[in-house]
C-alpha cells in the first residue's frame, strides 16, 4: 500500500538519512524526468523525433534507487526505459534531448544509437543494447571486475519484468549468487512485457521470489515510493560493499503509457485500468509526502514545475537546431582500424 502522502509518516526521509535538501533534489529529478518524456511524445507525434520508450510512472523507483549509490564509483547498467535514472547521474534535459533528435552532440552516441540507450563514460553509465536484458551480464562483468580489484563499487542494473524472464537474467544472477558480486539487480515491474500481462509471463507471485534459487536475498517494494525504494537500494549497497553478494530489487509500479511510441495499447489495457494506475502517479504521492512534512507548499510546487519546463523548452530548441551527424561517422567506433 503506498501511504507517502499520509500525514502519520511525515519526515520518514529523515529516519532513513536523507537531508531535506536531498528529497527536494529527488523531487525535481522525477519532475524533470517527465516533463521531457512528455515532450518527446508530443515531438514524436509531430513527427520530429522518430521514436520514445516512456519513464512516465518508474520515476519514483528510479530516483530512489539511484539516490542510493556513490555516483563517483558505482555504475549504471540501465535499459531504455531509465531516463529517470540516468537523470540522477547527471544526463542533462539538452543531452537527452540530443540523444532524441541524434544530434552530433548527443553525448551518448553521437546520433547513432535509438533514443533511450543512454550511456555516459564519464558518469560511469554503460552504454545500452537493443538486445532485451544483455545489459545484466555486463553488470555482473563490471562488479566481478570492481571485487578482483577490491574497488568497492556497486554496479546496478535495472530491467521490466519482461527482461527478467530473459536467458541473460538468469545466467548473470546464477553467476553473481555463485561468486557473491558486488551487483543490485533492480526488476522495475509494471505488469507488462510490452502487451503481456505479468500472468503470462511467470508462474511464481513475485520476481523477488526467484533470488532464493540463486542463493541471495530478493524483495519487492513498492515502487512508487521513492523513499521505501531508496531504503531497500540502500541497504542492498551497503551488503555489496561488505562482501555479502547479490540483492534482487523488484519495485512493482505501473506504467502509465503505452510501451513505446509504436504501442497502441488500447488494445489489451482497459480505459479503466490505467486510470487507476494514474491514481497512484508516484509525483502526485511525492508531492503530498513533501507538503506533509512542511518541505513544500503549492506555489513553490508551481515554480518548480514551471522552471523544469522552461528548461525543457530551451533544451528543445537548442537540440532541434544543433549540427546533425557527419555522415562519415556511422561508423566510428564500431569497426577497429
Amino acid at each position: 500500500m503506498n501511504n507517502i502522502g499520509n500525514g502519520q509518516v511525515q519526515n520518514r526521509h529523515q529516519a532513513l538519512g536523507l537531508s531535506d535538501q536531498q528529497v527536494l533534489e529527488m523531487y525535481q529529478h522525477m519532475v524533470l524526468a517527465r516533463k521531457v518524456d512528455e515532450r518527446m511524445w508530443l515531438l514524436n507525434r509531430a513527427g520530429k523525433i522518430p521514436f520514445l520508450v516512456s519513464c512516465q510512472g518508474h520515476e519514483a523507483a528510479q530516483i530512489g534507487a539511484t539516490y542510493a549509490l556513490d555516483q563517483m564509483k558505482d555504475f549504471l547498467c540501465p535499459y531504455y526505459r531509465d531516463m529517470g535514472m540516468v537523470i540522477a547521474f547527471g544526463l542533462t534535459a539538452q543531452e537527452l534531448m540530443l540523444s532524441a533528435f541524434a544530434k552530433a552532440g548527443d553525448p551518448t552516441s553521437g546520433g547513432r544509437q535509438m533514443p533511450g540507450h543512454y550511456g555516459s563514460k564519464s558518469r560511469n553509465i554503460l552504454s545500452g543494447s537493443s538486445v532485451v536484458s544483455s545489459q545484466i551480464p555486463h553488470a555482473v562483468g563490471i562488479a566481478l571486475s570492481g571485487k578482483m580489484q577490491e574497488k568497492k563499487l556497486v554496479a546496478l542494473t535495472a530491467f521490466g519484468d519482461g527482461g527478467s524472464n530473459q536467458g541473460e537474467f538468469h545466467e548473470a544472477a546464477n553467476f553473481a549468487g555463485v561468486h557473491k558480486l558486488p551487483v543490485i539487480f533492480l526488476c522495475e515491474n509494471n505488469k507488462y512485457a510490452i502487451s503481456v500481462p505479468f500472468s503470462k509471463q511467470a508462474a511464481c507471485e513475485s520476481i523477488a521470489d526467484r533470488a532464493k534459487g540463486y542463493g541471495f536475498p530478493g524483495i519487492s517494494v513498492d515502487g512508487n515510493d521513492p523513499l521505501e525504494v531508496y531504503k531497500v537500494t540502500k541497504e542492498a549497497a551497503d551488503r555489496a560493499r561488505r562482501g555479502e553478494g547479490p540483492t534482487l530489487i523488484e519495485a512493482v509500479l505501473n506504467r502509465l503509457v503505452p510501451h513505446s511510441s509504436d504501442d497502441d495499447d488500447r488494445s489489451y489495457r482497459s480505459r479503466e485500468e490505467v486510470e487507476e494506475a494514474r491514481k497512484q502517479d508516484p509525483l502526485v504521492s511525492f508531492s503530498n509526502y513533501l507538503k506533509h512534512s512542511g518541505l513544500l507548499d503549492e506555489h513553490t510546487d508551481r515554480e518548480i514545475h514551471d522552471r523544469i519546463r522552461m528548461e525543457v523548452d530551451e533544451a528543445t530548441e537548442y537540440a532541434e537546431y544543433a549540427p546533425d551527424s557527419a555522415p562519415e561517422d556511422a561508423l566510428k567506433h564500431v569497426y577497429a582500424k
